[in-house]
């Protein structure tokens, strides 16, 4: 049997025989005549070659093969029917999963007071995190392995939807107690005088925008730790008299380390949620990136709209 020969019909009506075991009940079910149902039983019969229902003293019975072929169309039957309806959502009902890939940043910025925000409104999603890989990130969505990306506008693939979730800017962060942080700004010769810390996420780097900066002014300084991700860092600045750079949505919460401005003007980098056309129209989804630019800038993300 050929796919582009098969009427939906007919696999309606297999599905109600089955569900029956009797022609006349069948019938009613799907509001037609006992001799539609019989002439549509004999279509398919001829189609798969088999059968499919034999007469019983109570109606009908399937036959081997009619109960290896019935779970799989009554699949088939559910997952149309899901297609055409309308999808009627509710975050306090809902049961999914959401995956998204995130930097160690993004983890701690964006990741965090999403799942607190979803934990309040919608406790049946849960959230997969996933490491953000460049590279593959259009191949993971379009396999529909990744649903949402927090990325910058550097690594969107130009086929994605996005949207700006924040504008992020670097301060300057010391120990508490740190000799240095007894003033409430470092001179730019204080700064390149003390030892840094930085993250380079692709591992093993000792330079950065920071020095970038410092180059254009005919300065530098002296990098001795570098670690994979901000987490590391923050402890580690806690820990010892080394000051770093860091993102200031970082920062809320950390004990132990005093803030000031940096001495230079450092670039910041802009935040973005990115996803699949394949996600776009779908109201969950839909819904879940509304939370995630609320739970990121609450008193202006509901004036912004995709």
């Amino acid at each position: 049997m050929q796919l582009r020969n098969l009427d939906l019909n007919l696999l309606k009506a297999f599905d109600a025989l089955m569900d029956e075991r009797n022609v006349t009940r069948a019938a009613e079910r799907l509001a037609v005549t006992q001799p539609a149902v019989s002439a549509t039983l004999n279509r398919l019969r001829d189609a798969l070659g088999d059968p499919l229902f034999v007469r019983s003293q109570r109606g009908v019975s399937p036959t081997a093969r009619a109960l290896e072929i019935s779970a799989p169309i009554k699949r088939i039957l559910a997952d149309i029917e899901a297609v055409v309806r309308p999808t009627v959502f509710d975050p306090a009902t809902v049961e999914m999963t959401v995956t998204v890939s995130a930097t160690d940043y993004a983890l701690r910025a964006v990741v965090v007071p999403f799942v607190g925000r979803l934990r309040q409104q919608a406790p049946g999603v849960r959230v997969a995190v996933l490491p953000a890989h460049g590279p593959e990130l259009l191949e993971q969505m379009e396999r529909g392995e990744l649903d949402l990306a927090l990325i910058t506008p550097q690594m969107a693939p130009p086929d994605l939807h996005s949207r700006t979730l924040f504008v992020e800017r670097y301060v300057c962060v010391l120990r508490e107690g740190h000799p240095a942080a007894a003033s409430e700004t470092l001179t730019l010769d204080d700064f390149c005088a003390l030892d840094h810390g930085i993250v380079s996420l692709q591992g093993g780097g000792f330079v950065g925008a920071t020095d970038e900066a410092l180059a254009a002014l005919g300065r530098h300084r002296r990098v001795c730790v570098s670690v994979p991700s901000f987490g590391m860092l923050l402890d580690m600045v806690r820990s010892t008299d080394l000051v770093a750079l860091v993102p200031e949505r970082l920062l809320p919460g950390v004990q132990g380390l005093v803030e000031q401005a940096p001495p230079l003007a450092v670039p910041g980098f802009t935040k973005l949620v990115a996803w699949h056309a394949r996600n776009h129209a779908d109201p969950r989804q839909r819904w879940l990136r509304e939370q995630l630019v609320l739970a990121c800038a609450p008193e202006t993300a509901a004036q912004t709209s995709e």
